[in-house]
């Protein structure tokens, strides 16, 4: 029996569009992971960053000062930094409360680049007044750290200092570093960027002097880089259906139980099935010419003969005293028998290769024809 199943070549012209698009997209992805690497390791002041805007340097500094440096992560992990020093890179994706939490159980926090509402939090009468270039500049200020430091790079977010709070490195009459010290009270500490942290600038003039003091001063620093993603840091935030009102979804409830009664209702049964006659009576002769015109359309040359050898078997076996779907040695056995041809010439004719064009295939409906007719007549 000839097999009228797709052959791999048509699977393959079938799917190599998809495939190749497919690889395309494969080959993107490849590209993009191998360019951006890590990306929370490339993430600005990130301590295992290389970049020019990370801070592996000082990191490595600090360790080799006999500083614990712990890498974190998410709020709960910041929050194990009781006691410690807390070095927060983003904070502005933190909610106040959360910075005010972490304010208060920790000796030392350090935020860089606050710009938000958690700067009032944290430092209550300190305010935000601008932005500044970055440069190297003279602290001006009694602060140890910055007394040590000397000449820092310094600007970013300018902060005009509430009540007991220091400012240093001033621009326009606003500190760019500004401390809260002295007391029983946390060392709060705002740095208005992280430039002086940066593997690019550490080297420069007094900023690593600068950051083993801000940074070293306790025998463990928490390292905290904020994502968005942290489930912690949503604070209120509600999902879609706790913010669509309780009316409307109380319509969509209701137009939901009229849609199933509507589809039941429709689909009820109301009785037999009732036969009518078809409006039209359809020759059969139209509809295998309709079929052939088809496919001849598509070029489907070898499944009209898989069809038209099939067809043929069926007739001829019940004639020949064998089962529709005799296997192949016994109807060409018998055939050979009734009508005296080679084994080899009626094995090709009702199981050889698919014609290649459409005069083959009109050839190998006159043989078959031919066939029946000659068994019919013996």
């Amino acid at each position: 029996m000839t097999s009228t199943s797709p052959d791999a070549a048509k699977l393959w012209r079938a799917a190599k569009k998809p495939l190749i698009i497919l690889a395309i997209l494969l080959a993107g992805v490849l590209v993009l992971v191998l360019v951006r690497g890590d990306q929370g390791a490339r993430e600005e002041l990130h301590p295992d960053s290389y970049a020019p805007d990370g801070g592996r340097a000082l990191a490595e500094v600090l360790r080799e000062q006999g500083v614990r440096v712990d890498q974190v992560d998410t709020f709960g992990e910041a929050e194990s930094a009781d006691g410690e020093t807390l070095l927060i890179t983003r904070p502005d994706l933190l909610p106040p409360e959360r910075l005010v939490e972490l304010r208060d159980q920790v000796e030392r926090l350090v935020l860089v680049g606050a710009q938000g509402p958690g700067v009032g939090a944290v430092l209550p009468g300190t305010q935000v007044a601008g932005i500044a270039e970055v440069d190297n500049r003279q602290p001006e200020c009694p602060l140890a750290a910055a007394v040590a430091a000397a000449e820092a790079t310094s600007g970013g977010v300018r902060y005009q200092p509430g009540d007991g709070v220091l400012s240093c490195y001033p621009v326009d009459g606003a500190g760019t570093l500004v401390q809260r010290f002295g007391g029983p009270e946390t060392t709060v500490t705002l740095l208005g960027t992280p430039a002086p942290l940066t593997n690019e600038r550490l080297d420069e003039a007094g900023n690593a002097a600068l950051g083993l003091r801000l940074l070293g001063a306790g025998e463990r620093l928490v390292w905290y880089v904020p994502s968005a993603t942290d489930p912690a840091l949503r604070g209120d935030e509600r999902t879609f259906t706790e913010l669509v009102p309780d009316g409307v979804k109380f319509g969509l409830v209701q137009l939901f139980i009229a849609a199933v009664v509507l589809a039941l209702w429709r689909a009820r049964r109301l009785g037999r099935v009732v036969h009518e006659p078809l409006p039209v009576v359809v020759r059969a002769a139209e509809t295998v010419e309709g079929r052939a015109r088809l496919y001849r359309r598509s070029g489907a040359t070898a499944h009209a003969a898989g069809t038209l050898r099939q067809a043929a078997r069926a007739r001829l076996a019940p004639r020949l005293g064998l089962a529709p779907d005799a296997e192949p040695p016994a109807l060409i056995g018998a055939l050979a028998t009734r009508t005296g041809r080679p084994g080899a010439h009626l094995h090709d004719l009702l199981y050889g290769p698919p014609p290649e064009a459409d005069p083959a295939l009109v050839r190998l409906a006159d043989e078959l024809d031919r066939l029946e007719k000659e068994v019919d007549d013996r």
